[in-house]
């Protein structure tokens, strides 16, 4: 690859992971909650993969499986009755895969103040049709970084 098709390459990529991050925000209900009055830990990790699988197919608009979570830390617990903000963005591109970092944030309802409860990486890869893997930045236009699809 020529230093300017690798110059494109990676403009192209900083397109794509900014128009990817993703936000999502929810209230902990009762139902989401273990016997401790905390978030249930399964469920925090189906958000962050959701969320996750949201940034993904965002920057390569193919489809996409999940193939790994990587360490996930529960640094904070999240009470029964906050709000949790789970902000996802992706942090590496290979030719068939995508790394996705999320972090979960979690406020009381009411009082102000924002803590980081949990992190954690999860890997996707693009497959085609036959559910094999394809590459992620295939079907892009170079300068505007949109879908050629």
């Amino acid at each position: 690859m020529s230093p300017q098709q690798q110059r494109l390459r990676d403009e192209l990529i900083a397109k794509r992971i900014a128009a990817a991050k993703t936000n999502v925000v929810k209230a902990v209900f009762p139902f989401t909650t273990n016997h401790h009055e905390t978030l249930f830990g399964g469920q925090a990790l189906s958000w962050m993969d959701e969320t996750a699988f949201i940034a993904a197919t965002r920057f390569s608009r193919k489809s996409l499986v999940t193939v790994s979570s990587d360490k996930v830390d529960f640094n904070h617990p999240i009470p029964e009755g906050s709000i949790v903000e789970l902000v996802a963005e992706i942090v590496h591109v290979g030719r068939t895969s995508i790394k996705v970092e999320v972090n979960i944030f979690v406020e009381d309802m009411y009082r102000d103040g924002v803590k980081q409860a949990i992190t954690g990486v999860f890997s996707f890869v693009a497959i085609g049709e036959d559910k094999k893997p394809v590459p992620v930045l295939d079907g892009f236009d170079e300068e505007t970084g949109l879908s050629t699809k």
